[in-house]
């Protein structure tokens, strides 16, 4: 049997990331195909640096290094909060080790990666936002380490912004082209990779959604964490506004909220947001306050798939604004124009009349299996030419 090289999100502790590279698998899976996950640490050479160098102008590299460097910073004074974080993230390492499985080899550098990469028969990389203007120097999620004649793959590959920055797009030209089945997560990819290459390539589901709901509940233990009605707020923003509307509905309803603080960033003023805000939740964990919620309100692309999939009331509010620089919007948009849910976007009404509004998920679901559908069809096709060669 031949075997592909699969580049998904390994290590990122965020629930998102996680899942979706968990999805990817479990289709594989299904779909009996032998994969192994390729491991690439970067070796910071001088050289790696100096083609590095570009992305100290890239707004959203900025934007996400300044985050995390503020997050460990302030993580410093903060040694109780820290305390928790740690226990989250072993919660992640757990997840990790009871669910990922098929390892490569570690290559260390990139001269490893190109020795142990061209060893498979076909590669493919996942989904989620690995295509980022951030990430172009590493040379991994866009397969530049793969040899030019054999099958490449991407499956819902997302580039994270509208508009790729002008001194990136030769090289985001180059590798585009070299990808012989490209599908993309969002319509604007969808466009970005038309406006580069001139090539008309569909836009599928992200891999959590290949999996219904009985899918998921089948794979992922469940539990009712928390032991009385509730509103589960998941903001990775900072805007205080959202949380007042929360605030607002838990007032209106009696509900008490749930969160889950200190994600991406640091928010001080989350330390006082919410009733019960659990510490010890992985990606099962995750699910779980969303399937039990009598509410979902969130800025989470994944926070809002899960909504769908367990059919809850929710608000999807916008953590970014439209003209922000370091805007990923754009998976948001394409979620809600392809499921028809633009009226789950919360745009400062009455809370309460917004997200207990009843959502018509007999079409939402209609909607979702055509897309589920086409994407495997999409997916089955690709990987058919791994099965049938290793080279075109």
């Amino acid at each position: 049997m031949k075997r592909i090289g699969l580049c998904v999100v390994l290590y990122n502790n965020n629930f998102g990331s996680m899942l979706q590279s968990y999805a990817t698998m479990r289709i594989l899976d299904e779909m009996e195909y032998d994969y192994e996950l390729l491991r690439y640490k970067k070796k910071y050479t001088p050289l790696f640096i100096l083609k590095s160098l570009p992305r100290v102008f890239n707004p959203i590299t900025i934007n996400d290094k300044k985050l995390l460097i503020q997050k460990k910073l302030l993580m410093l004074f903060h040694s109780d909060i820290k305390k928790l974080n740690n226990a989250r993230n072993k919660k992640f390492e757990e997840f990790r080790n009871n669910n990922f499985k098929n390892y490569g080899d570690v290559a260390h550098g990139y001269k490893e990666l190109v020795e142990i990469g061209n060893k498979y028969d076909g590669y493919m990389v996942g989904s989620d936002q690995l295509w980022s203007p951030s990430g172009l120097a590493t040379k991994f999620y866009n397969l530049m380490f793969v040899d030019k004649g054999k099958i490449k793959i991407s499956y819902a590959s997302s580039f994270g912004v509208k508009v790729i920055p002008k001194y990136q797009e030769k090289r985001t030209k180059k590798y585009l082209e070299r990808i012989q089945y490209i599908s993309t997560r969002e319509i604007s990819g969808q466009k970005i990779v038309k406006d580069l290459i001139k090539k008309d390539v569909p836009v599928v589901l992200d891999p959590t959604l290949l999996l219904d709901s009985n899918k998921w509940d089948e794979i992922l233990k469940k539990e009712n964490i928390i032991k009385m009605p509730y509103i589960f707020a998941y903001f990775l923003g900072t805007n205080s506004e959202h949380r007042k509307r929360v605030q607002e509905l838990s007032q209106k309803t009696g509900l008490k909220i749930v969160t889950i603080r200190h994600m991406d960033q640091y928010v001080e003023s989350d330390n006082e947001f919410g009733d019960i805000a659990p510490y010890e939740v992985g990606p099962t964990e995750f699910v779980n306050l969303i399937r039990y919620a009598e509410f979902v309100c969130t800025d989470s692309f994944h926070g809002s798939v899960f909504s769908i999939i367990n059919h809850k009331k929710f608000l999807i509010f916008n953590r970014y604004s439209n003209d922000s620089r370091v805007s990923k919007n754009s998976r948001i948009d394409s979620l809600c124009t392809n499921l028809n849910i633009q009226d789950r976007r919360y745009v400062n009404q009455d809370i309460y009349e917004a997200i207990d509004k009843e959502i018509d998920y007999v079409k939402i679901d209609e909607i979702v299996d055509k897309m589920r559908n086409d994407s495997k069809m999409y997916l089955k096709n690709a990987l058919s030419k791994i099965v049938d060669s290793s080279s075109i």
